[in-house]
């Protein structure tokens, strides 16, 4: 395929399914956390401490790490659109049942139960996006699938705080209505996701049975010029020390990140005493600015087509933000900058990140591969949030958590500068 029909190609592929998988995904991650702008009012209606937030916060990523490689291998089987509108509704149902939370012991049931009903979504979409785009173009479209993550902060964070504002209305709290009208545009989309998203390339009435067979031939192509894996068994990818070491990134990497989705508004707030859509409003900038360097980094990743220094530096560039917050957490200058700076390095470096692994990882260990390292880096969602609750109640501060994301995108990136950049199935030894 020559090169203007294949950018062609991907431009026809990119504007059919990226728009729905990204909405999909800032409904997702909006329902995931959204419980972050509500915990001060949840802390203060219910009485939680800053440990039972920070542990409720994080046990969604425990039923979320439970049941990713299951989820994943079931999406094989079944299909693309059936099973990621399955957890699309499921998860839309139970994020809105967090409105009616009266406990802690409701409060870690749902969230346990939202990451068991969202699980497989992401890797799931990751593992789509390889029947649809070589390994040359998943930097991009990665990339642009995952500023879903920033953006859906930079809507959610001025809309969460519209929504607590409903305050008394119709005898509700703010709170629960944003966790009702929240969850409605999942259940939407995975209604519709249901009808129309295509399982694969084959399924697509929109492609000519040419541009089905050139698309085919160029992912074989490159897939099999970067892998030998073809006859491999999926339990493979357990015994690749590769794929433990990329779940040991994500893991760190994903601590960084939930430190800001899921304490950037009690951040703020600490540091100034706003309003909720004032909160809501600053909280936006960290995102809005998060989301162009998602973009931007993920384009010159597969412009060089280079991975690891592109995942070394934008982990190390969001360390230094925490590292500036935790200097002076209550001065909202320092807090709101140190913020912005973490943000930018943290959500750059996911692009990168998923299309150095969709490459190392070939078609017979992608499925349980993805899921694995999903599944291990976001037990860093339990762990960073959780943590950072615990240190607050017990040094009554901000720093030592915010240090401890520091510290976490440091290790992210000496972890990366280490990962060989062998396909797994290539690699010398076991796995």
């Amino acid at each position: 395929m020559n090169e203007e029909k294949a950018g062609q190609l991907w431009t026809k592929i990119s504007w059919r399914i990226l728009p729905l998988l990204f909405l999909s995904y800032i409904g997702a991650y909006l329902d995931r956390i959204n419980v972050g702008f509500a915990s001060k009012h949840l802390k203060s209606d219910l009485q939680f401490s800053d440990s039972v937030y920070g542990l409720g916060a994080g046990i969604f990523f425990l039923g979320y790490a439970l049941f990713e490689i299951p989820s994943n291998m079931i999406l094989e089987k079944v299909g693309a659109r059936r099973w990621i509108a399955r957890i699309m509704v499921s998860w839309a149902v139970l994020s809105s049942a967090m409105a009616f939370v009266n406990s802690e012991k409701s409060f870690y049931i749902l969230r346990f139960l939202l990451g068991l009903a969202e699980a497989g979504f992401f890797p799931g979409i990751i593992l789509y996006l390889t029947y649809w785009f070589p390994p040359s173009g998943r930097g991009r479209a990665i990339s642009r699938f995952m500023t879903a993550i920033p953006l859906s902060g930079l809507i959610g964070a001025p809309l969460s705080g519209i929504l607590l504002d409903l305050d008394g209305l119709g005898g509700l709290h703010g709170w629960q209505w944003m966790f009702l009208l929240e969850a409605l545009p999942s259940l939407i989309l995975g209604i519709y996701i249901f009808y129309f998203l295509p399982d694969g390339p084959a399924n697509a009435a929109w492609l000519s049975p040419q541009e089905k067979e050139q698309l085919a031939k160029q992912i074989q192509m490159e897939e099999e010029k970067n892998h030998s894996t073809q006859g491999a068994h999926w339990s493979e990818a357990f015994r690749s020390p590769r794929v433990w070491q990329m779940g040991a990134v994500y893991f760190f990497q994903i601590m960084g990140m939930y430190g800001i989705s899921l304490w950037l508004a009690e951040i703020l707030h600490g540091a100034a005493m706003l309003s909720n859509i004032q909160t809501g409003l600053f909280a936006a900038i960290p995102f809005l600015l998060g989301t162009v360097a998602m973009a931007a980094w993920g384009w010159n990743s597969d412009r060089l087509g280079e991975r690891r220094w592109h995942l070394v530096l934008g982990n190390l560039f969001g360390a230094c933000g925490f590292f500036l917050c935790c200097l002076q957490p209550g001065n909202f200058a320092v807090a709101l900058t140190g913020m912005i700076i973490a943000s930018m390095g943290v959500h750059a470096c996911f692009g990168p990140f998923w299309a150095l692994k969709t490459t190392l990882l070939g078609p017979a260990l992608a499925a349980v591969g993805i899921a694995l390292i999903n599944s291990l880096g976001n037990l860093g969602g339990f762990v960073g949030p959780y943590l950072m609750g615990y240190l607050r109640d017990l040094t009554g501060s901000l720093s030592f958590g915010l240090f401890l994301f520091g510290l976490s995108s440091t290790i992210a990136a000496g972890l990366a500068l280490t990962l060989s950049l062998t396909p797994v199935g290539k690699e010398k030894g076991p796995g």
